[in-house]
């Protein structure tokens, strides 16, 4: 093998393979009395990013936001969505490919989550709720990194992508 092909084979590789809505759902259990209410609902949100290996270079990074949205003790409307993307990653090294499915993957993946929560809040009768921005590299220090060090310390992976 030519040092030109070996050079060609080793560069890292990214492509964007689909983006898919991979879960929605919405509750409305004190509809429709709950619109009589005067008060805006106060909002809880919870997020999470998930990967999954598909094949040897071929992965899945997934976002998971819920979104409660509750007026006094009684809740408004609960939404859940989860919005994927399939990628393939070649040539990284291990740390590395962490890094780009969990903070790169997710940051393509969440503006299309955002963009179905806000279309499902207003259709469903409720004041718009638009999603802030997510800094996906400082989720990731705060959340994967020490989740990552536990998983080395205890059996030496040095990966969170799920095989």
């Amino acid at each position: 093998m030519s040092s030109e092909a070996t050079a060609e084979t080793s560069q890292p590789i990214f492509q964007l393979q689909t983006i898919y809505l991979k879960d929605l759902s919405l509750e409305q259990p004190n509809s429709p009395a709950i619109f009589l209410e005067q008060k805006m609902p106060d909002l809880q949100i919870t997020v999470n990013v998930g990967v999954d290996a598909l094949a040897e270079t071929t992965y899945e990074t997934s976002v998971t936001v819920t979104l409660t949205a509750k007026v006094g003790d009684r809740t408004a409307y609960l939404i859940e969505g989860k919005q994927a993307g399939i990628f393939e990653v070649r040539n990284l090294p291990k740390e590395t490919l962490d890094q780009v499915l969990y903070i790169t993957c997710a940051s393509i993946v969440y503006p299309y989550l955002r963009a179905n929560v806000a279309d499902v809040v207003l259709r469903s009768g409720f004041p718009p709720v638009h999603l802030v921005e997510i800094n996906f590299e400082a989720y990731y220090r705060e959340r994967i990194l020490p989740e990552q060090e536990k998983q080395q310390a205890g059996n030496g992976s040095e990966s969170l992508v799920q095989q």
